[in-house]
């Protein structure tokens, strides 16, 4: 029997969670039983390493963009079409808002058999006003309808599904966004990110990682810095990313009198390290699907304090491996971190339950899961498959949001 033929759609391949997800399944995809393609736009840090993937092919879409441009958002989505008719997949994988939207309508259009997006948070939320929100989830409503299934990262971000009407419950899966484990496992690097940084060895480090954008909120760990400083003269904080609010954090920063303590080095590609010289992470994210740097720090061995959005609260525990608070509260932020500071019993306690529990975070995990999805839903649909390594078609079982028994469609 032939190979599935399966196109993943992205918009940018960024450095973030959602995109490193993408690339991981992409390049590990069994090609015994899958013919694997990716569309995205021109631009983004990770294009470069997409093309060095073996066995795939890259369409790219010039036209792709986040913001919201009608013209030149028809123009991405009939690239798209093209893209389509041009692999002839079996399967359309769609990631994030925009690609979401324009992939789906594509593929539904195209008469591709099997589509299926995947969730890693919502692009609309309160944090909107009333109409721009309306847009976004109208948009969403009507893209649904060529869908075969949604895939999210939390069962938050599920439980939302369906209670937006977006989709059935039994239309709905947990796939977590994986995660080389043993890289952040390894604790190697810290001593040279610091040497590097400039910070000493022994002070205290408070990191996050994260795009300079709304979403995240990372003018929320400049305040929690300035809120820490004085409690905490030998402490550091690392700020790894980058984005549109540059400019507003380094202002921050100066009108706090945190030059020198509080370092922005822009993007960086050795996590791991960085985690291994962290004493605690942060998170101060609007709205999230479930965040892949907190699963990299916890397994790092590093307490994490988060704002308790979406997914956070399904993998950081509340006084076991760090702790959460109300989405907003730099506050209480400030108060948890400052807890960890103060007390190396505390610090000890949490670090040590930190990379409990993360198995199914796993990233070959993920790829099994989802190749099992590919599996079920061609099965369903009835396309011929080939026969998977250990000589079955069978699905690997994966989460529905509303239990397991049922199938994909109703």
């Amino acid at each position: 029997m032939t190979r599935l033929k399966v196109l993943h759609v992205i918009t940018m391949l960024e450095l973030g969670g959602a995109q490193r997800n993408t690339l991981d399944t992409v390049a590990a995809l069994d090609r015994s039983e899958f013919a694997v393609a990716l569309a995205c736009a021109d631009v983004g840090e990770l294009l470069s390493e997409a093309h060095e993937v073996a066995d795939v092919e890259i369409f790219e879409i010039p036209h792709l963009r986040r913001e919201v441009r009608p013209w030149l958002d028809l123009r991405a989505y009939l690239e798209v079409r093209r893209a389509i008719r041009r692999f002839r997949p079996d399967i359309v994988h769609t990631h994030s808002s925009k690609a979401g939207i324009l992939g789906r309508v594509a593929a539904g259009r195209e008469g591709v058999p099997i589509v299926v997006h995947s969730i890693h948070g919502f692009g609309f939320g309160p944090y909107q006003s009333l109409p721009v929100r309306w847009a976004f989830l109208s948009a969403e409503k009507m893209a649904a309808r060529w869908t075969t299934a949604f895939v999210a990262v939390s069962r938050r971000n599920l439980e939302d599904g369906v209670r937006l009407g977006l989709f059935s419950e039994v239309r709905g899966r947990v796939i977590r966004s994986g995660v080389d484990l043993a890289q952040f496992r390894a604790h190697a690097g810290g001593r040279e990110v610091r040497t590097e940084l400039g910070i000493p060895v022994a002070a205290p480090l408070v990191v996050q990682i994260a795009c300079f954008k709304p979403q995240k909120a990372p003018e929320r760990f400049v305040e929690l810095a300035a809120g820490l400083a004085e409690s905490f003269p030998d402490a550091h904080f690392l700020l790894v990313g980058d984005g549109q609010l540059r400019s507003v954090l380094e202002r921050k920063r100066g009108e706090a009198g945190l030059e020198g303590r509080l370092h922005l080095p822009g993007w960086r590609r050795d996590i791991p390290a960085v985690l291994d010289a962290a004493t605690l992470v942060t998170l101060t994210s609007r709205f999230e699907g479930l965040p892949r740097v907190v699963v990299e720090a916890l397994a790092a061995g590093v307490p994490v304090v988060a704002m308790a959005v979406d997914g956070v609260s399904e993998v950081v525990r509340d006084g076991e491996n760090g702790f959460l608070v109300a989405e907003g509260d730099v506050g209480g932020l400030v108060s948890r971190v400052a807890a960890i500071l103060r007390n190396p019993e505390l610090r000890g306690r949490l670090a040590g339950a930190a990379s409990q529990g993360l198995a199914e975070f796993e990233r070959a995990t993920m790829v099994r899961q989802q190749e099992g999805l590919y599996r079920e839903l061609a099965c369903t649909a009835g396309v011929r498959v080939a026969e998977s390594r250990d000589g079955g078609v069978q699905a690997l079982p994966v989460p529905r949001v509303g239990g397991a028994g049922r199938g994909m469609h109703g």
